[in-house]
Formats: structure tokens, C-alpha cells, sequence
């Protein structure tokens, strides 16, 4: 850490701090838009989905309605990613301690928050990872469903938040750039850590998958493209708290 440039650095940590605000609090602060039941009829494919939906009464057709005007928020690809960027805020927050705590206390005190970290950030990944495998589930089971299981997927799940999604991911991504820019500039030899530079990496990764599936879907699938790549996302975070993890034991059994 010699000749580091600590404005850059602290910069650099607050970054990361808005990064992690604004995916967590992405479901909250992005309402999502609403559609009516003739947004619906327009996605009906041709055949037995449409039929059903020509036939259905006025009391059925009004809770297909109800269904379809709930706010579609922007998915859960953007606060899972909270889980590989809340990993780099905490390294980098680890970093940050160092240049105020004494190299021996910090060497033991880094050991056992770490190990804590990493565990709860395990439990937390598998535990989402099982919420948004049983969300694909869902999707898929209704979807299959032909014809009233799809009617009802395309009023709850057949429209996404794209717009919001869309501004919210070019928003981190931006303030990502400008963190490793403030990084490189506070001490280019930082980013020469493989483990660091290996790990800001996978934060952009988590951006660019959910980008990607965003854009490759149809529109009617986004949903589920967007919980597909929530579940990428929380599978790096589980390889990255898990490498934490192996570390943090390591460093703990030689001060042992």
C-alpha cells in the first residue's frame, strides 16, 4: 500500500458503497410499469391460448386483469448482484482497515470476520439460489400449461421492466468503470492482485450476463431470462464466498 493515493482509494470505496445501494434497492426505487388485458391479448399465440381467452366470461377475463396490472418490477437479476458486489465491498473495506489497524491485529481480526462473512454469504447465496430456482419452476409449469396455466404466466410474467433494468445496469455499469478507474488511479499495483482483479472482473461478468439474457430473450420470456441470470450471478457469488471461505481458514490455522 506504499505511495497509495488514499483520496482515489476512499473514492474507489464509496463507489462500490452506491453500487451495492442501487442493486439492493433496485426492486424498490424501480416501479415497475403496468399493463392491462389488451396488453395480454396481443401476446396470446395463435391456437388453443387465444381460443381460451375469446371464451373466457367477464368475471375471468377482470381477474386476468387484476393479474396482469400488477407492477412489473425490474426482476431479480439486479439485486443478486448485490451478492458478487457486496463480496468486493467487503475486500475493499478489508483493504481499507489496513491502513488505520496495526498489521498484527489485523492479520487476526481479518481471519475470523472473514470466515463469518463468508459463511453468511454462502447461506444467503444457496438461499436465493432455491428461491429463484422454485420462481424458474413456477414459469416454466405455467408456461407449459396450455391454455389457462399460459394466460396466466403471460399476465404476471409476460411483461418485464426492461426500460428500468436497462437504466439501472448502464448506471452500475458506469459506476463500476469509475471505480476501477479511481482504483488504478489510487494504486495501479492493486489491481496486479489476481484475487481482487479476478473478482472486479466478475462484477462486470454479473452485468454483462443479465444484459445479455435481457437482450436475448423475447419479450414474453424476459422474466425468466432475467431469474435464469440471477441464478449465474449467485452461483459466482457461492464460488467466490467459498474461495473467502478456504483463506480465511488457511490464515486462521497458521496463526493457530
Amino acid at each position: 500500500m506504499d505511495n497509495l493515493r488514499r483520496p482515489f482509494f476512499f473514492l474507489a470505496l464509496m463507489l462500490m458503497v452506491v453500487v451495492v445501494v442501487v442493486e439492493m434497492g433496485a426492486l424498490g426505487v424501480l416501479g415497475g410499469s403496468r399493463v392491462d388485458i389488451d396488453e395480454v391479448a396481443a401476446l396470446l399465440p395463435a391456437g388453443e391460448v387465444q381460443e381460451a381467452f375469446n371464451q373466457m366470461d367477464a368475471d375471468q377475463q377482470r381477474q386476468l386483469n387484476v393479474l396482469a396490472s400488477e407492477d412489473k418490477a425490474p426482476g431479480l437479476g439486479l439485486p443478486y448482484l448485490a451478492l458478487v458486489d457486496g463480496l468486493l465491498l467487503f475486500t475493499m473495506a478489508l483493504m481499507g482497515i489496513g491502513l488505520f489497524v496495526p498489521g498484527r491485529i489485523q492479520g487476526r481480526m481479518q481471519g475470523v470476520v472473514t470466515l463469518i462473512f463468508a459463511l453468511f454469504m454462502i447461506v444467503t447465496a444457496v438461499a436465493l439460489i432455491i428461491t429463484a430456482v422454485a420462481s424458474i419452476t413456477l414459469m416454466v409449469a405455467l408456461l407449459s400449461a396450455v391454455p389457462f396455466g399460459t394466460l396466466t404466466y403471460l399476465a404476471l410474467f409476460g411483461f418485464f421492466n426492461r426500460g428500468g433494468a436497462a437504466v439501472a445496469l448502464g448506471l452500475l455499469m458506469v459506476l463500476k468503470l469509475s471505480f476501477a478507474a479511481s482504483l488504478f488511479t489510487a494504486q495501479p499495483r492493486l489491481l496486479q492482485n489476481k484475487g481482487l482483479a479476478f473478482l472486479i472482473m466478475t462484477s462486470f461478468l454479473g452485468n454483462v450476463i443479465i444484459s445479455g439474457l435481457h437482450g436475448l430473450a423475447p419479450g414474453f420470456l424476459v422474466t425468466l431470462a432475467d431469474v435464469i441470470a440471477a441464478v449465474i450471478v449467485a452461483v459466482l457469488a457461492v464460488l467466490w464466498a467459498t474461495f473467502l471461505l478456504i483463506g480465511s481458514g488457511i490464515s486462521l490455522y497458521k496463526a493457530v
